[in-house]
């Protein structure tokens, strides 16, 4: 189980890199005024799908417990 838990997290660690970078990527793109919106369309599309994937993996390290 353990052995499990550090491979979440490292999933965890390598989406938020992925999504920070993306993040970067994204503002640069769209601060240049000959970008191509289909382009930045896609790239803030799948840091949408990263930012998922890292809440969902997120819950199955600590599941929300009810208080």
């Amino acid at each position: 189980m353990d052995e499990h838990l550090n491979t979440l997290e490292r999933q965890v660690i390598e989406l938020q890199i992925e999504h920070r970078d993306l993040d970067f990527l994204i503002g640069r793109l769209s601060e240049d005024p000959t970008h191509d919106e289909l382009q930045l369309r896609r790239l803030k599309k799948r840091r949408l799908k990263l930012k998922d994937a890292i809440t969902l993996l997120q819950l199955h390290i600590e599941p929300d417990v009810p208080a």
